[in-house]
């Protein structure tokens, strides 16, 4: 089985930095990430983040897409109560007019930031419950079958831009498998409920015009550097940030205003534990040490695609670790399971791609259950929390621990938290 590698980027404001720093960051980001044969980048929906640009997810999608040619961009993803339907049919069928074959739609279902701004958006909180119904229309927008009498999305109309739903609780999993959709879990900066939402959209996925058979992305925090000290002062930094962005407004300052001494002590006084719960799933270290990790993370989770956020400080930090992810994965030994499983929402023009990019395709390992459709997990879950995870930090070289998924929710729909794949910062999905 192959597991593909992809790429979030949030777009982040560093400190001293602007708008137009983020925009010229990301497109650095894109264009190495294509290089070296990234799957896709995807950008999030976030409002009133003064760490994080892309608020206007769209035109930023359309400005990475203006100066990359193969690589997929798309949204991990667009906030769908915060929109018409229509206006999304609208939007993504721009930019796959403007780009064909190139663009995803990942839909998650929370605000994008407090309770304030969701005023300010002028959102109904109670819009999240029509969520899975928004779904459907916008669907039905992008098929050219519009479920509204007269009203069709131009452009839009019959592009067929392929949906995926995001999320980090098992409303998400459950909504996906009923749709046919791939399913995106936030488990990089929401990582509890993790193999049981994986295997409830395993066990009761059914196929779909997109999605013949279930297509898990799970999301997994790298810091790669060229030594293990380097690495783990950069994720010293990212765990500074995290508790800055968390804690800044209690007391009454952006996060920008926070000192590094300032943001030790807030992790020093309570904040790191859950700034560390936060960051769970985290690969840090030498190539070596990273994909080390990542290979035991995708025998945990049987993942088809990983998809990786790289938040070391300063864009030089991030290329490199982007590039040093590439060529440790490059390295890490398939299992023969078949073929990847969402040909259905590929075009040739990326298969192609994936198979003449300057690295080759990203493999990896994966646990027995993944391969093998009649190992089914079992029928009653343990909580996740009593199971085991892997370290924060990094497996050691040449260790090998035997995770693999297991439990099988009852599949029932159960409401839980909002769905998103973004950033920490606002409600989870």
């Amino acid at each position: 089985m192959r597991a593909r590698l992809s790429i979030l980027d949030l777009a982040p404001i560093g400190r001293g930095r602007t708008a137009s720093d983020s925009f010229a960051a990301s497109v650095a980001l894109a264009k190495r990430a294509e290089e070296l044969g990234y799957h896709r980048v995807w950008y999030a929906e976030h409002h009133n983040m003064p760490t994080i640009a892309s608020s206007a997810t769209s035109v930023l999608i359309a400005h990475i897409g203006a100066q990359t040619s193969a690589i997929r961009l798309g949204a991990g993803g667009i906030m769908l109560p915060n929109h018409s339907p229509l206006t999304i049919a609208e939007q993504f069928g721009t930019l796959e007019a403007m780009y064909p074959g190139r663009i995803d739609l990942g839909l998650g279902r929370a605000p994008g930031s407090d309770q304030n701004t969701t005023y300010a958006l002028r959102r109904d909180p109670r819009d999240a419950e029509a969520f899975p119904r928004d779904v459907l229309e916008l669907q039905a927008y992008l098929a050219g079958a519009s479920r509204v009498p007269g009203v069709d999305a131009i452009p839009g109309k019959g592009s067929k831009v392929p949906l995926y739903i995001l999320g980090s609780s098992l409303f998400g999993a459950q909504l996906a498998s009923a749709y046919g959709l791939p399913y995106a879990f936030a488990s990089h900066f929401a990582p509890d409920a993790l193999e049981d939402a994986i295997a409830a959209y395993r066990s009761e996925f059914k196929p779909s015009a997109q999605l013949a058979e279930p297509y898990v992305i799970a999301g997994v925090n790298v810091t790669a550097a060229d030594t293990t000290e380097a690495a783990r002062s950069q994720f010293q930094a990212v765990r500074r940030a995290r508790a800055a962005s968390l804690f800044a407004r209690r007391i009454g300052v952006s996060p920008a205003e926070i000192t590094d001494e300032q943001a030790e002590e807030l992790l020093a006084s309570g904040a790191a534990v859950h700034v560390d719960q936060m960051l769970t799933y985290s690969a840090v270290g030498t190539p070596r040490e990273v994909s080390d990790y990542l290979d035991g993370f995708l025998r945990k989770t049987g993942a088809d695609e990983l998809i990786v956020v790289h938040q070391a400080p300063g864009i030089e930090n991030r290329l490199r670790s982007v590039t040093l992810l590439a060529e440790a994965m490059r390295e890490v030994p398939a299992r023969s399971c078949g073929s990847v499983r969402d040909d259905e929402v590929l075009s040739e023009r990326t298969r192609h791609f994936a198979a003449t990019s300057a690295l080759g395709p990203f493999t990896g390992r994966s646990p027995r259950s993944a391969c093998n459709p009649s190992a089914r997990p079992s029928r009653r879950p343990r909580s996740s929390r009593s199971r085991g995870r892997p370290p924060r930090r990094h497996l050691p070289p040449g260790s090998s621990p035997g995770w693999s998924v297991t439990g099988r929710p009852t599949p029932q729909p159960q409401g839980g938290r909002p769905g998103r794949l973004g950033s920490p910062g606002s409600q989870t999905g």
